[in-house]
């Protein structure tokens, strides 16, 4: 039986009359890759935030690994990982340095944490420039030292928000089959993106959100099915179910005859 590894009830986050995210019930299994789409201001971003306790919900709950992550942070916070859109890192520590203080940060065992903390510097090819200090590196070098942190303590579940932007397509696909890897081993990876072609290949589920709900969710083959689109890509979904279909018809509207 799969195990639960994220799950939320109910979860709302409301900003005055705004509401972010509305009522969001979810399950993520061990093994799975969960990919999280939604137009820009849907409320995956703030979503992720929940999950990862760095924002407090209105109401409902979220659950890490059966640990409620305001009621029991610490427990459910030594179990994830979270890497942001945008990598913040201490400009004056070099990547070593960086990764030894996450490695602190989470209570590692010294001697393990340093081979760890070398073979993710060699996997994201980061060794030769280990020494150098991150201020000076560009951003889609700062998100793979952010990557190899968040890898470092082997989190049981992944919180990932656009992993993919910065990076040069080689380490693109090197994080797609290091996430792929961990998911064999029973990790569970919730990852948002705008790039529907990574979700449709490289997810077993994907969740729509729109205006703070969830509106579809399923394989991209279940997606399909439910769409009536069989043979359609994901986009054609994500586009029909979130009004882009009517942008598309308003852009060809552009190219008709006005008046004269």
């Amino acid at each position: 039986m799969k195990q639960i590894l994220i799950k939320t009830n109910r979860l709302t986050k409301q900003y005055g009359a705004i509401t972010a995210v509305n009522q969001l019930d979810l399950e993520v299994f061990g093994g799975e890759i969960y990919g999280f789409l939604g137009p820009n201001g849907s409320g995956k971003t703030t979503t992720i935030r929940m999950l990862a306790g760095l924002l407090e919900p209105t109401s409902g709950e979220a659950f890490i690994c059966g640990y409620n992550i305001n009621r029991e942070p610490a427990r459910a916070k030594a179990l994830i990982a979270y890497v942001p859109d945008h990598p913040r890192v201490y400009g004056k520590l070099t990547a070593r340095e960086f990764l030894a203080l996450m490695a602190d940060l989470y209570r590692m065992p010294p001697e393990y944490a340093r081979d760890q903390a070398e073979r993710l510097l060699t996997l994201f090819e980061l060794s030769e420039r280990a020494d150098e200090l991150l201020e000076g590196f560009s951003h889609g070098m700062r998100q793979k030292v952010v990557v190899a942190a968040a890898l470092l303590h082997r989190p049981r579940v992944l919180l990932m928000d656009e992993p993919t932007v910065g990076l040069d397509p080689r380490s693109a696909r090197l994080l797609k089959d290091v996430l792929q890897e961990l998911a064999r081993q029973g990790e569970a990876i919730f990852l948002s993106t705008h790039i529907l072609e990574i979700a449709e290949r490289m997810c077993h589920r994907v969740g729509i959100l729109k205006e703070g709900r969830l509106i579809a969710q399923g394989s991209p083959e279940e997606l399909r099915q439910q769409a009536g689109r069989a043979g359609g890509s994901l986009e054609d979904i994500f586009l029909e179910l979130t009004g882009g279909a009517e942008d598309a018809e308003l852009i060809r509207s552009l190219g008709e005859e006005g008046v004269s």
